[in-house]
């Protein structure tokens, strides 16, 4: 035990020395001390331990003595609290404490201490500490604050004044404990006395201590601001208890320093908890106070909140559940608007904030929270007519006290958390348990009162699911299946059908239109029926699982349309069949023709009418306000009617837009399908099916007397698939032309270059203050000390600059640019006396010396000079400029008849410059000496004043004036002032400038400084900024100022919103020793970032103060400068900090345009003379105040309780973050082990939100009980959801932690939000898209096509989906939510396990289902960072395309599939799962392609067609064998990429981009991708298997082995390539192609592109994938992992055999299964066409030869068996075995040479065998593992098993193969790394790989 205690003594002692350290640099890292930031929760919970020991260590410094005796005070009430240390870590607590009290007490230097005095020492050392900080000072300006109202600005520190009253606060308690033993007539009485005085006037002691979010409303406080607030204090007097509610318990206590209010009410009766009632009493209090400030600031002595505002709050916050009632037809909890008063609202809002606040899991299902305020609005209605507040019968337990969470939520939640258990993990179908919607459903139906109030516990909706029996599902089921798509989409299916059958019918006549035509494309009509009736069909089929529990009205029209469609369809089909007999009757009337006409025409008039009524703008409030029953009965037929998805329609103008796009599309796709699909085909066709019986090459098993049936079909079905697919691709064109105009009309790419900022940079300012400054709140300007008049550019600019200049602050911060560049791009304040608008020195910056040029050349006018002059505008300013600051300075530094002197001279030149004769009047080749006079005396100026330097100056100034006098002047003006006596006299006297008077005011210094670099930077500043991404965010600001955005609110007046982050486990700060960790390569990220961002390293350096050449291990000698290369490395990846920095943005920019807008409440003292400037705006408490009553961020960090117990270092930096940033909140779940229960050890669950407290702690503001585990279903959402209740404002924008912001967009934001009051259609926006910048595309060309690819998604695709589409969703981040429509309506995600794994656009589709409108908004962008590597990027789209064929099963797509009108629908399915179904049929076509030429060829149809051609002469049935399969998605895709380039970067540098993008081989890495969703897609809807792949954001510098590459594709990419490959092969060997290799290599170029791409993309863009070393290592690492056994608990990617188990885990029930087998039989055609190709059958077609090539097969297979059996299991017989072996393999030569001899068997048969036999051998591989059960049981699993283990080495090393050929040569290696990576880093690459070998050679 000595031992154990030891060690922790010096583990002590190093953490206090390192928080030493770390205090030493510049504040950033935690203040506390190691043992004070230590505090075990069991202690800190009931305790101010910690609270003492930080004033002990806040006092050290002071009094060492009383910092003793606190710390042992603190040990003392651990003691007690837990005396034989059970609880965790209290034991190392109080063991360190302990060796920190004898550290304390050695540092007394042996002197005896006298503990009996130490209450004297404490009481001495109370009184000093209270005088010091003048505490009774601090105390009376709180009284005249309470009694005022307002505010001073006397504090000083704010945050010191906190720490002094925490301080403070712990002596008082450490002298009430230790007062016991105090003498009572001595210092005793004294304290008593003081505490005394304390508890009666201690407000101020309390009140700044005590915890709270933005508003403190327990307790008053002096350096919050936000009180003081009219808005607020009438909000908070609105929530007020009056008399004439009940009377509250009188045992009932208040919490804080406040007065009772409606929330306390709730309280008692409900039993809500007192954090949730403290959370939602700010919630609501923000609300009320932001809606009241839009309508008007309340007056500052008793402010009230206008009726309209509660209304407007009232009406949104219950507009869910008022719609709710509506809908059921049921009462709402009160009689009418009108009938309630301002305190019923009030009371009702928050009940329902308060019922949502504390519902956990619940709040996904939103009308259940409807059912719940509905039953408990009436209990309250009940509650207020009574005069006393009795707990509400529904909330009360059987012991008495009331409890909501207990008796109201817990229970929904344990069924719910029943049913989420028996998901599996994801594992389950979907249809065996009910999810999150299948509950809120429940209550879609007036059946959900049957739950009653209170709810009874047996009924249904509460029924707990019973092992082996499924729980009936609500109103859908989501079955597995891909007939979903036909189900949700089923009108487009049937639309393209149609339209195929009516083009092939027309094509069949000839393009003829006759009767005869139009009677056989009326074929349509039975063809619509019977689709019809399959959709209804697949209604039936699919909803299996839900029968028991659907409403009885749903099966109802299920039933009804199965029977009508049924009938329907064999009604239609017999009258039509009747029409065919009529037509070939030349003697018929006609009868059923005209029946058939009428029977089509009424349906179709139906059909029209009810499409026309409920999609169609103008007639849906007809349908909606009609009564009829027999109207409403077959619009229920036609549409089944749900809560959600009612009024999807759009006005007429938007639903006209889209309409037209849709039909040019039509137009485009059905021209192209007719003339170049179906028409070339009609002929070959015709002669195909009368051709005579062929011969076939093959035993032909279905193709007799079927008219070559198969034929066709290989011919057409390439044709249909391309048919199916090629609207994406025409969609995907007109979308990038639409999208081209729409963004050039909104003035995208106008500014896209740096030399246009520099053109247009004068017309900034207007256009900044026309749209980010408020109309109405104009910001105040300096008109007294302006010249003759104002200029209003002079105004705009100085309204601009503060703005501008904080940008270029920032862009500094950032290190995107040096301090000379700040310099250069900071812009003068254009406050002063100057009339001149004063521009930044870029542009400025050589002019002078420019115009002289222009000067010295002059031989014309003055009026030619000028002119030559303006043609540089700047120029023309910089000379201006320069005239009237030389005239100011002058001014101002003489006095006397040197000032007469100056004014006479600008008297003559302004003569001379109106009279046209200034180059008469002035010497123009005498001004570079003028010019180097100025500039010597500017030089000394601008220094601080010395008597040398006085001297100088005058000195200078009179060189000035003899040089202006004597030189530059005529000699007419040179005589005259000669002769001047006043001058002359002075002069003689030597008192001519003689003294200056030095320039000290702000105005003439910040003139000087100016003037000096205007005559002296002779460099061209063109090129600044040189960074290019400093280029690029001031081009984007720069042109969206001219775009179209609302006008700005002044800041008390714009919608208030919140940032939200959801965050799990990723990196938060990269810490010192993750920096320089090198890889294989010696390659670490440090080095890797300044070989990307070396200009970036450069300014990083020079701000830090540190020289160019200062290496890593100097910066870590420094804390600070360590902490700062620490944050450097963060936000140039994808951390935490980097996003959190740039949400700050937003906070900082409020405070900034708040700080300027001076809205006075008596807070801050603002200069009187209303000079512009933003100095100081950081420090204005009033500005701090506004801001974060507009303004939240909380980060969502789900596990951070847990990091905290285990000291990860990412808590650390958690909590690093919030002492950096005063206005982050982080929210997350703690997990609390109670005592065991019959041997469980019980768990409670809590959601806390914290801040960081004066000491850098966290501090926690709420903490929440949850019902049990919050994470039932997906992890993200749940993460959302458990936070949510702690974001504030009107808006929440969602905010991944892989995103940056800028403060330049940040200032936009306020007009952004404007945007929800904008006309966007019939519907207000509930969501604003936003658009995106990924920033990442620097790091690698893989990153770049990632980046260019996420660009063109998130601006051109979704600003046409938004726009004229109407169908954009939430794709993810950075969209900005209505926070309370989405609240009370579901959250901002879904969360059901698997069927929500892609959450976020699940928030979209709720969204346009509960009318709400999205919108798209490109003159703000947030940044974006995206996956860079291979791996990543696969494992990304993976989860993507995963994620959309989850979508496919969802109830979400089959609402709006069929809810939508026809052409909407369009647009949503292409633009949704659409993209990737046509992915997928991309494949698809090019295997039905391969495969219905392979049949050709194994058949010999091909060549056999051909000879009929050439004798028949037909040309066009021999072209249709040849045509040109080139058709391929990828290539259009890229499209609106190009088009984007095009917009926004102009066409020159598009085409350059583009190309380059070629020769980096962007189409073999799009290639590629498109299998990766293929992969994805296909196995998800027949499998499953979607779940959350963490693809990791790092710097991907790293190496991939080969054997971790083959692991991740060899399914999804490999397999598939090499079937592609045999097909082509097969092609080749047997096929028939007329015109020789050409033709082949032009038929299968793209196959054989792709094949490449699949096969070998992962090694191309795999960094040093062909370095010789790697390659060697690759090699033995594959092949140990290949021949690795693995075991019990052995990985994949340690062992092939349980990596091969795992890849079976997806085949999981009997459907899959049987799916697998059918897809499995493909591979037997092999076999069967080669065997009947063999030289060694001799043309023998009889089915024998197939049987025999079987009995050859399983020979192969038996000597494979003798070969490779296992050693350990033939020990027994080892000498047989081996003779065995040894008989085989002398049987299989002889055999082998005699059929060569005695036989046609040839060399090529045997490689022919090999063709045929691979593929079957696979497919029964393929076969065995999906019948895993049964080979096992067989005992053949092992050889099976050895047999894949064969297959899987063969790709391999097929694979590796060219790898290791390539890798021979270093040059390849090289250029690959050039490929991959930018020029600097790949030289730095080559670099290091050298110095790691010589380091190499120096080791050994």
């Amino acid at each position: 035990m000595a031992r154990v205690y030891d060690n922790w003594k010096r583990l002590v002692r190093a953490t206090l020395k390192r928080e030493q350290l770390r205090s030493s640099g510049q504040g950033h890292e935690r203040v506390p001390s190691g043992i004070a930031g230590a505090v075990p929760p069991s202690l800190g919970k009931t305790t101010n331990i910690d609270a003492i020991l930080q004033a002990a260590d806040a006092i050290q410094a002071e009094d060492p003595n009383v910092s003793r005796i606190l710390c042992e005070q603190a040990y003392s009430m651990a003691q007690n609290l837990d005396p034989k240390s059970d609880g965790r870590g209290v034991l190392q607590f109080k063991t360190g404490l302990m060796s920190v009290i004898k550290q304390k007490l050695a540092k007394k230097d042996g002197g005896q201490i006298d503990r009996n005095r130490d209450i004297e020492h404490l009481w001495d050392f109370y009184q000093r500490y209270k005088r010091r900080h003048r505490v009774d000072d601090i105390q009376k300006q709180e009284q005249r604050w309470r009694e005022s109202g307002t505010f001073s600005a006397d504090f000083g520190d704010y945050l010191e004044m906190k720490k002094t009253i925490a301080t403070l606060r712990a002596l008082v308690e450490v002298m009430e404990a230790l007062n016991k033993d105090a003498d009572p007539n001595g210092v005793g009485r004294l304290i008593t006395e003081e505490l005394r005085k304390v508890k009666n006037t201690g407000a101020t002691l309390s009140g700044e201590l005590t915890a709270y979010n933005i508003v403190p409303l327990e307790a008053p406080s002096l350096t919050n601001a936000i009180g003081v607030f009219p808005e607020v204090r009438g909000a908070i007097s609105a929530l007020r208890y009056t008399e004439e509610f009940p009377r509250l318990p009188a045992d009932f206590e208040i919490s804080g320093q406040r007065a009772a209010d409606m929330f306390d009410l709730l309280e008692c009766v409900f039993g809500f908890q007192k954090d949730n009632v403290r959370n939602q009493r700010e919630n609501v209090v923000l609300t009320i106070a932001n809606a009241q400030s839009r309508l008007g600031i309340p007056g500052l002595a008793d402010p009230k909140i206008d009726e309209k505002a509660i209304n407007e709050v009232f009406l949104k916050v219950l507009d869910n559940y008022i719609k709710w009632c509506r809908y059921l037809r049921i009462r709402l909890a009160w009689n009418s608007l009108q009938a309630i008063d301002r305190d019923r609202k009030l009371f009702l809002v928050s009940l329902y904030f308060l019922i949502w606040g504390e519902a956990a899991n619940v709040r996904f299902l939103p009308e259940c929270i409807c059912y719940i305020f509905h039953h408990m609005a009436k209990e309250l209605d009940a509650i207020l007519d009574h005069g006393e507040a009795n707990p509400a019968a529904s909330c009360r337990t059987e012991s008495g006290s009331v409890s909501f969470l207990d008796q109201i939520i817990l229970p929904i939640y344990e069924t719910l958390a029943a049913e989420a258990a028996r998901n599996n993990n994801g594992k389950a179908a979907h249809s065996a348990w009910r999810n999150y919607d299948d509950f809120n459903e429940y209550f879609w139906s007036p059946a959900c009162f049957g739950l009653s109030w209170p709810m009874r516990r047996d009924s249904p909706f509460l029924l707990k699911p019973k092992k082996g029996k499924r729980t009936g599902k609500s109103t859908f089921v989501e079955h597995r299946t891909f007939f979903h798509l036909y189900r949700s989409f089923h009108r487009l299916w049937i639309f393209l059908a149609l339209m195929f059958q009516a083009l092939a019918i027309i094509a069949f006549n000839k393009g003829r239109i006759n009767l005869d035509t139009i009677k056989t494309v009326l074929s349509i009509g039975p063809t619509f029926a019977i689709m019809n009736f399959i959709e209804s069909f697949l209604d039936v089929v699919l909803m299996f699982g839900a029968y028991t529990t659907a409403r009885g009205m749903a099966i109802s029209r299920l039933v009804i349309r199965f029977f009508w469609f049924g009938l329907s369809s064999v009604a239609v089909t017999y009258i039509y069949l009747k029409v065919l007999q009529e037509r070939n009757d030349r003697n018929s009337d006609s009868f059923y023709f005209r029946i058939y006409i009428l029977v089509l025409g009424v349906y179709a008039a139906l059909r029209m009418g009810l499409a026309l009524l409920l999609k169609f703008p103008g007639c849906h409030k007809i349908s909606e306000m009609s009564d009829q029953s027999f109207f409403q009965f077959f619009k229920w037929i036609y549409q089944e009617r749900y809560f959600v998805g009612r009024g999807l329609y759009e006005k007429m103008s938007d639903y006209c837009r889209y309409v037209l796009f849709w039909l040019v599309i039509f137009i485009c796709k059905f021209t192209f399908t007719y003339f170049l699909q179906i028409k070339p085909l009609v002929e070959p066709t015709k002669i195909i099916v009368n051709l005579p019986s062929l011969q076939y090459a093959w035993h032909d098993l279905m193709s007799k007397n079927n008219h070559n049936a198969l034929t066709v079909a290989c011919l057409w079905a390439p044709v249909v698939g391309i048919y199916l697919m090629d609207f994406y691709i025409w969609y995907t064109l007109l979308s990038a032309i639409i999208g081209g105009v729409i963004g050039a009309r909104a003035r995208l790419g106008e500014i896209r270059s740096i030399e246009m900022v520099h053109k247009r940079f004068e017309s900034f300012p207007e256009a900044f203050d026309k749209n980010l400054v408020s109309q109405n709140k104009r910001l105040p300007f300096n008109t007294q000390s302006s010249q003759d008049s104002q200029d209003p550019n002079k105004m705009y600019a100085a309204t601009f600059s503060p703005f501008w200049n904080e940008i270029i602050k920032s862009l500094r911060e950032e290190d995107f640019i040096s301090n000379r560049e700040m310099d250069l791009l900071c812009i003068p304040s254009n406050t002063g006396s100057l009339k001149l608008v004063q521009w930044p020195l870029f542009l400025l910056s050589s002019k002078i010396l420019l115009a002289i040029d222009l000067a010295l050349d002059c031989k014309d006018t003055q009026t030619d000079l000028w002119n030559r002059i303006c043609r540089d505008e700047y120029m023309a300013y910089a000379v201006q400029e320069v005239y009237y600051s030389i005239e100011k300075i002058l001014y101002s530094l003489v006095d006397g008849e040197g000032k007469l002197w100056v004014e006479r001279i600008y008297r003559e030149i302004n003569n001379s410059i109106m009279e046209g004769s200034l180059v008469i009047t002035l010497t123009l080749k005498k001004l570079p000496q003028v010019l180097q006079k100025l500039t010597a005396l500017t030089g000394l100026l601008i220094r601080n004043e010395t008597d040398v330097l006085a001297k100088g100056a005058a000195k200078s100034v009179f060189d000035l004036y003899e040089v202006v006098t004597h030189d530059l002047l005529s000699s007419d003006l040179r005589e005259q002032l000669d002769t001047w006596s006043l001058l002359a006299k002075a002069r003689n006297e030597g008192r001519l400038f003689s003294r200056i008077k030095w320039p000290n005011d702000p105005e003439t210094k910040e003139l000087v400084k100016r003037l000096h670099l205007l005559v002296t930077v002779k460099d061209s500043a063109a090129n600044i900024p040189k960074n290019l991404e400093a280029r690029r965010r001031l081009e984007f600001f720069t042109n969206s100022l001219f775009m179209d955005m609302p006008s700005a609110k002044p800041v008390s007046e714009m919608v208030p919103f919140c940032v939200f982050t959801p965050y799990y486990s990723e990196t938060v700060l990269y810490s010192s020793s993750e920096l320089r960790v090198e890889n294989e390569d010696g390659i670490s990220i440090l080095f890797y970032l300044q070989k990307i961002f070396p200009d970036e390293w450069d300014n990083f350096l020079e701000r830090i103060g540190r020289g160019e050449s200062t290496g890593d291990a100097e910066l870590q000698e420094n804390s600070s400068d360590s902490l700062e290369l620490r944050f450097w490395v963060s936000y140039r990846g994808q951390t935490l900090a980097r996003t959190v920095r740039g949400m700050m943005y937003y906070r900082r920019a409020l405070m900034l345009q708040s700080f300027l807008e001076r809205r006075s409440l008596g807070v801050d003292d603002y200069p009187q003379n209303d000079v512009f400037t933003s100095q100081g705006y950081e420090l204005s408490r009033e500005s701090r105040a506004q801001a974060d009553l507009k303004f939240t961020y909380v980060v969502s960090c789900q596990i951070y309780g847990q990091q905290k117990q285990r000291k990860a270092p990412e808590a650390a930096d958690i909590s690093l973050l919030l002492q950096r940033n005063e206005a982050l909140r982080v929210a997350y779940i703690h997990v609390e082990e109670s005592g065991a229960i019959e041997g469980k050890t019980t768990k409670e669950f809590y959601s806390k939100l914290v801040k960081a407290d004066i000491h850098g702690k966290d501090q926690e503001i709420y903490s929440i009980k949850l019902p049990g585990d919050p994470k039932l279903g997906e992890g993200k959402p749940e993460n959302q959801n458990h936070a949510i209740i702690f974001t504030r404002g009107e808006a929440v924008q969602t905010i991944d932690m892989n995103q940056d912001n800028y403060l330049e967009e940040a200032m936009k934001m306020r007009n952004l939000l404007e945007e929800f009051r904008r006309n966007h259609g019939l519907r207000h926006p509930t969501i604003l898209g936003v658009r995106e910048h990924v920033f990442t595309g620097s790091v690698s060309s893989l990153a770049w096509f990632m980046s260019n690819q996420e660009t063109s998604f998130v601006t051109l695709a979704q600003r046409i989906l938004a726009y004229p589409l109407k169908v954009r969703m939430h794709y993810g981040h950075p969209d900005v939510f209505d926070r309370i429509f989405h609240t009370t309506r579901g959250g901002i995600s879904k969360s059901s396990r698997v069927i929500n794994i892609s959450e976020d656009i699940f928030g979209g589709f709720n969204s346009t289902l509960r009318q709400g409108n999205i919108t798209h908004h490109e003159y703000i962008q947030v940044g974006k960072g995206r996956d860079v590597g291979l791996n990543q990027i696969a494992l990304f789209e993976g989860k993507v395309a995963g994620g959309n064929g989850e979508q496919v099963l969802s109830r979400d797509v089959y609402r709006i599939g069929q809810l939508f009108d026809f052409f909407r629908m369009f647009s949503f399915f292409y633009t949704t799962v659409g993209f990737y179904v046509c992915t997928m049929m991309t494949v698809l076509v090019v295997y039905i392609f391969l495969y219905g030429r392979a049949y050709l060829a194994f058949s010999g149809l091909d060549r056999a067609i051909a000879r009929q051609a050439k004798l028949s002469g037909n040309v066009a049935l021999d072209a249709v064998l040849n045509t040109q399969f080139l058709v391929q998605i990828g290539i259009f895709t890229a499209v609106p990429m190009i088009m984007g380039f095009i917009l926004e970067l102009g066409l020159l540098k598009a085409v350059f981009s583009f190309i380059t993008m070629q020769l980096q081989l962007c189409s073999v890495f799009f290639t590629f991708s498109l299998g990766t969703k293929t992969h994805y897609f296909g196995r998800t809807i027949l499998h499953g298997g979607a779940k959350y792949r963490a693809t990791g954001r790092g710097f991907v510098v790293k190496h991939i082995k080969f054997a971790e590459n083959y692991r991740l594709y060899s399914r999804s990419h490999f397999v598939k390539a090499f079937e592609v490959a045999l097909l082509l092969i097969v092609y080749i060997a047997y096929g028939y192609v007329d015109g020789g290799a050409v033709s082949y290599i032009l038929l299968t170029l793209s196959s054989w592109f792709l094949v490449i791409s699949w096969l070998f993309a992962p090694y191309i863009f795999n960094p040093s994938g062909f370095e010789w070393q790697k390659t060697v290592e690759d090699f033995d690492d594959w092949t140990g992992w290949l021949l690795y056994r693995g075991g019990v608990g052995v990985k994949g990617e340690h062992s092939w055999e349980s990596w091969w188990d795992e890849e079976q885990m997806h085949i999981q029930t009997l459907r899959g299964r049987i799916l697998e087998t059918i897809l499995s039989l493909r591979f037997f055609m092999f076999q069967y066409g080669v065997v009947y190709k063999l030289h060694i059958t001799a043309k023998d077609t009889s089915l024998a030869i197939y049987g025999f090539s079987w009995v050859v097969l399983v020979t192969i297979v038996l000597i494979f068996k003798v070969f490779s059996y296992s050693p350990k299991k033939s020990a027994n017989f080892q000498l047989v075995m081996r003779f065995a072996q040894g008989v085989a393999s002398l049987g299989l030569v002889a055999v082998i040479a005699l059929l060569v001899i005695f036989t046609e068997l040839s060399i090529t048969d045997l490689f022919a065998s090999l063709l045929a036999i691979i593929p079957t051998g696979w497919a029964i591989l393929c076969l065995a593992v999906t019948w895993k059960r049964i080979v096992r049981s067989l005992g053949l699993w092992d050889s099976v098993r050895e047999f894949a283990r064969m297959y899987d080495a063969g790709m391999g090393m097929f694979i590796f193969a060219p790898i290791a050929f390539l890798s021979w040569f270093p040059f390849i290696s090289t250029f690959q790394s050039r490929l991959l990576f930018n020029q600097a880093f790949s030289r730095g690459l080559e670099i290091s790989l050298i110095l790691a070998g010589n380091k190499a050679n120096v080791d050994v």
